[in-house]
């Protein structure tokens, strides 16, 4: 086996290990004069009832230098388990076509196709063992170019008779979705409420914020109708559609509203400063280019060339926007640390900036163990418990938007503002002693 189909390997394992599970359906795919010698297809979890099926036609290799040896192209299934052992074999015979391998288990070779000009495949492989497997295709003929269309069926079926094209680990994703849709239909019902009850201290912050629930709600139904027909049919009936376009909504909503409450819009000024304009410029565009490199990987799937490229364009485009959102919290709080010490107001002041102090540990709670915590459980957790790494997402997200509506919600008697003639004396004196600290 070349160098660089073991290369090419490796890398595809390195980011199978490192990127969010696929989700499989039915796919439709067309290769045109394709050179590379490994294709990751799909990533799925099959039980003890599993198929697999491919079909592939319109199927031609040329090579400019010597003719393609048909038995050296081939589709595969490789578990999880055997990563390590063919990595290790591949380092033994380096000269091994892994269509040869004794620890994937192969589908088909070229050798398999009808005859030319009609040279295709089609058929369905029952999993001998349930597990985690990656279908991918190999071409051991360096320099060789393929042309076909594939399309591909992974899925289980319990009774025989229904089809699961969910991954297991994945099926219970329709209800969960939808269960949380619930919980933040509720929770809108009991904002609009709070909003009815102390309507002269709403601000428009506190509209915004409705909205943003109610979006975070209908991305929900949406992705819970997305997976069920996904579950049911193997395709999303447009359902995918909305998904993408209510969570593209919902993650600039998300981050404007933690911008804005992070420069005191609403709350403590009616206008935002020119720095502040700028974070929601770069904030936005890049949240639309974010969501370009989600929907390019979630639709597209891993045997697009620039898979990886995409995957780290949008982790890239993520970490970015998590920080900028932070720098207008910071912006208050040195903002309000100073306004403290001139205006008189100590009390009202340092309440304000205990509530930003406390806001921004919140949001960095939030950030942290939705970027990392729960991108670890999505890389670690067994196949079978892939859905706890949405749970814990969403279970995360849930609370931080609980959080964050009450520590800002419309009240007079916040507990952030109300302070009296006590109060008053005990922050001056506060203040006074950080001033000769600092």
């Amino acid at each position: 086996m070349t160098i660089s189909i073991k290369f090419s390997l490796i890398l595809l394992l390195i980011f199978y290990f490192f990127t969010p599970h696929v989700t499989a359906e039915i796919k439709s795919l067309k290769i045109k004069e394709d050179n590379r010698p490994m294709i990751l297809f799909e990533q799925f979890g099959f039980t003890h009832k599993g198929f697999a099926s491919v079909a592939i036609s319109s199927v031609s290799v040329t090579a400019s230098i010597s003719k393609p040896d048909a038995s050296r192209l081939g589709f595969f299934l490789l578990s999880q388990g055997s990563i390590n052992q063919v990595l290790m074999e591949l380092e033994q015979n380096p000269e091994t076509c892994i269509v040869n391998s004794k620890f994937i288990s192969l589908l088909f070779t070229f050798k398999d196709l009808s005859p030319p000009p009609n040279s295709s495949h089609n058929k369905s492989y029952p999993i001998g063992y349930p597990g985690e497997y990656s279908l991918f295709f190999a071409n051991c003929n360096p320099g060789s170019l393929v042309s076909m269309d594939v399309h591909t069926e992974l899925y289980n079926s319990e009774d025989g008779k229904h089809r699961d094209y969910l991954s297991a680990g994945q099926s219970q994703l329709p209800s969960f979705y939808f269960i949380f849709s619930i919980f933040y239909l509720i929770f809108l019902g009991f904002w609009i409420v709070e909003c009815g009850k102390n309507k002269f201290s709403v601000h428009r912050i506190h509209l915004l914020m409705a909205v943003l629930l109610l979006v975070k709600a209908l991305n929900l139904i949406c992705a819970a109708e997305d997976k069920h027909y996904t579950k049911v049919t193997g395709t999303s009936h447009g359902w995918d559609v909305l998904f993408y376009t209510f969570q593209f909504l919902r993650a600039v909503l998300l981050f404007t509203v933690i911008i804005l409450i992070g420069t005191g819009w609403s709350f403590l000024k009616p206008f935002l400063q020119e720095k502040e304009k700028k974070v929601l410029m770069i904030v936005i565009p890049l949240q639309v280019l974010a969501n370009i490199a989600s929907i390019v990987i979630g639709e597209n799937g891993p045997f697009i060339k620039s898979w990886i490229t995409w995957n780290q364009v949008f982790l890239l485009v993520d970490v970015i926007c998590c920080c900028a959102i932070l720098f207008p919290i910071l912006w208050s709080i040195r903002s309000l640390r100073e306004t403290s010490k001139t205006d008189g107001k100590a009390a009202r002041n340092l309440a304000k900036l205990t509530l930003f102090r406390q806001f921004y540990v919140v949001v960095i709670g939030y950030l942290y163990f939705t970027r990392i915590i729960v991108f670890c459980l999505k890389t670690i957790a067994s196949y079978k418990f892939q859905w706890v790494s949405n749970g814990a997402e969403e279970v995360a997200s849930l609370v931080f938007y609980m959080v964050m509506f009450y520590m800002f919600r419309p009240v007079d008697n916040n507990e952030y503002f109300l302070v009296d003639d006590y109060q008053e004396m005990q922050a001056e004196r506060y203040l006074q002693e950080e001033e000769l600290e600092l």
